[in-house]
């Protein structure tokens, strides 16, 4: 806590914060100064009074997180940054929203120092945030004791109505109110406007006893008094076994003329007039803009001094501790290096079961080895667990005041989960998996979207891959998922056809550190495929390999994935004189093929070789790697309730009715 400040000085710095966001917005052309310009006073009341950072150490690991859920009030977390002493110069608060800058229109993790995670879409913020404060109780968990304090970090953030709108932020806090997490803490940005006007328009439900209801501790403070917001931030802190949700009244646009309690104050600039008018409102200089007193550097250079200090004196017991030795440290040094063994693929391909087995079974059983090989490994399913598979045997669950565990029950939530997992990929010390089937990863598309945005490691385990789920139908029988999934930029979707290459699906993910990796396993058994002797397991690694060549130079290649590999060896088996000239290529990971270099994609696809694709699910991206004359082999509408080997035949994808399509196809292509 900075030194008592006179009333004067609060004012002047709540002006600071409140102007550099309307300038910033103003010379950009573009942004929302609204919700900056009625949130200066939280802003400033919660990073002088309570957050704990030291801005020259960013990162260090018992810092204090700030999230700022309505990413689209990005100037005020940028104003904030600035001023609190971060690499982050008022040259870059003026370019704004501009090409190669380091304040893009909204926050990105990695990009802007100090902005611990990528805000924007409502409702990502707060439910991510939730994450951030499991993973910080479980390493307290883990490694505090008596004599070290080492994680007792605490999570803030400040989400606006929008975020608390949206369906995912609700399923994140009902799961943070159940765990008691008492290191979260959220100011609610009550400002009553949204784009299209008045909350009232569409929002008239009294949040206070939704959140009382979720176990949260409730608090109210008038958002523009700074002895009301340190009084409730000293509650909220004080709170030993609830989250809390400070609720403050607001005035949006705050001290402009014209459009303060408007929604002309939320996503446009204010304008030039409207911004002489409330600079002279509020009584502050015209010029020069961005301007920022001597003062008000002053407690925020205090402020610093401060957060160094803290970092420091934790630096002390955290060298404390490592230097007493023993196994608890080896434990921490890999929990925080994320650390995997180098030779991860030999030790799974050596788990592996030989015996048929669906691909969920055998990933399942693979994952108790990934988890004995790395620590790191935590997650759960979304009440799916048996069907998953993805439960650590011999470590306990996350639960309610417990968190040395490494299994979670994310109950029917998948959004949150896939915001939640976002937040242990942000924090410090483990990789977390998240599950579901396959066609519910609609569900959780938008946080698997931000983790492939700020290339967090994370991995989904979803299973029931197709249209062989048979009895349960349409509706649980995924089609389109699996290249919905693979037009997300930085998103690794393997659909494995084996133990083998269930195997290097875990090793690939695992050695992804830039990016998140998407399993999808089957429900229905599959054989170990045979592969020639001396086959390199190495290539499993590359995405797409031969996995039954033709006799010489192939004639043509049929490309599968996931159970459908045995299919097309299968149906190759049944084309008679004309199999000897057909390569098969199973290829789990397009993405990961298609970064191998040319050369070695050009002796799996030679250039001019006719191409076939076969994939239970759509078949136009296909076209676009078999090329014109292909053949794409695959089901283009949606599934039936049926047993799976009857959805197989009457679909024509048993092998007879395969081999007829391609013996089909070659005819008419060798004329």
């Amino acid at each position: 806590m900075v030194q008592q400040l006179d009333r004067e000085l609060i004012d002047e710095a709540v002006k600071t914060i409140q102007m550099l966001a309307v300038d910033g917005v103003e010379k950009a052309r573009s942004g929302h100064p609204g919700a900056p310009m009625g949130l200066a006073s939280i802003a400033f009341a919660l990073w002088t009074h309570e957050l704990r950072y030291d801005p020259a150490e960013p990162q260090w690991p018992n810092r204090d997180r700030f999230v700022l859920s309505c990413g689209h009030a990005s100037m005020l977390l940028y104003g904030m940054l600035h001023l609190s002493g971060y690499d982050l110069s008022i040259d870059e608060l003026k370019s704004f929203r501009q090409w190669g800058s380091r304040t893009p229109g909204h926050p990105e993790a990695g990009h802007t120092p100090g902005v611990e995670m990528t805000t924007g879409p409502l409702g990502q913020g707060l439910a991510t945030a939730v994450g951030m404060a499991t993973s910080i109780k479980m390493m307290a968990a883990r490694f505090n004791s008596a004599s070290a304090d080492l994680f007792n970090a605490r999570v803030f953030g400040i989400a606006s109505d929008g975020d608390l709108m949206e369906g995912v932020s609700a399923e994140a806090c009902s799961l943070a109110g159940h765990l008691g997490l008492d290191n979260l803490i959220f100011f609610y940005d009550d400002n009553s406007i949204t784009i299209d006007g008045s909350t009232a328009l569409s929002f008239g439900e009294d949040v206070a006893k939704r959140y009382e209801a979720y176990g949260w501790n409730v608090l109210r403070a008038d958002g523009h008094d700074h002895t009301q917001l340190c009084e409730a931030l000293d509650k909220a802190v004080a709170e030993p076994k609830r989250p809390s949700l400070i609720i403050s009244k607001t005035h949006i646009g705050k001290g402009s003329p014209n459009k303060q309690d408007s929604s002309k104050a939320h996503g446009s600039p204010l304008g030039p007039e409207e911004v002489e008018a409330t600079k002279k409102q509020i009584g502050w200089p015209l010029e020069p803009t961005f301007h920022v007193p001597d003062a008000v550097k002053a407690v925020f250079a205090q402020r610093a001094e401060q957060g160094t200090a803290a970092r420091q004196a934790w630096q002390q017991q955290r060298d404390a501790f490592v230097a007493g030795g023993g196994e608890a440290v080896a434990t921490y040094q890999r929990l925080m290096d994320k650390s995997v063994p180098e030779d991860l693929l030999t030790q799974l391909l050596e788990a592996v079961a030989d015996k048929k087995a669906a691909t969920r079974a055998l990933s399942g059983q693979l994952q108790q080895t990934v988890a004995q090989l790395v620590p790191s490994l935590a997650g759960g399913s979304a009440d799916l667990t048996p069907s998953n598979n993805t439960y650590i045997k011999d470590a306990a669950a996350i639960g309610p005041a417990s968190f040395e565990g490494r299994n979670f029950h994310f109950g029917v939530r998948e959004h949150a989960m896939g915001a939640i997992a976002n937040g242990l990929a942000l924090g410090d010390g483990f990789i977390p998996y998240t599950a579901t089937f396959l066609v519910f990863c609609d569900y959780m598309r938008p946080a698997i979207r931000v983790a492939a945005l700020t290339k967090l490691q994370s991995i989904y385990v979803f299973t029931h891959d197709s249209l062989y789920l048979g009895e349960d139908g349409p509706t649980h029988q995924p089609v389109e998922h699996l290249w919905s999934l693979r037009t997300i930029p930085n998103l690794d979707v393997v659909r494995p056809a084996d133990g083998l290459e269930c195997a290097a699906a875990w090793a690939h993910a695992l050695s992804r550190k830039q990016g998140p990796t998407a399993f999808a396993l089957t429900r229905q058994g599959v054989p170990p495929l045979a592969r020639a002797e001396g086959f390199d397991s190495a290539v499993l690694m590359r995405g797409g390999y031969i996995i039954d060549d033709a006799d010489g130079a192939p004639e043509a290649v049929i490309i599968a994935t996931g159970s459908e590999v045995e299919l097309a060896i299968a149906a190759k088996a049944q084309l008679g004189e004309r199999s000897s000239k057909v390569r098969i290529v199973s290829m789990p990971c397009v993405e990961a093929f298609e970064r191998q270099d040319l050369s070695y994609r050009q002796r799996v696809l030679p250039a001019g070789v006719r191409r076939c694709s076969i994939e239970l699910g759509i078949t136009g991206p296909w076209r676009g790697i078999v090329g014109d004359g292909g053949l794409c082999i695959g089901h283009d509408d949606f599934g039936a309730s049926a047993p799976a080997v009857v959805i197989q035949e009457k679909l024509g994808l048993t092998p007879q009715a395969v081999a007829e399509k391609l013996t089909i196809w070659l005819e008419r292509q060798a004329v």
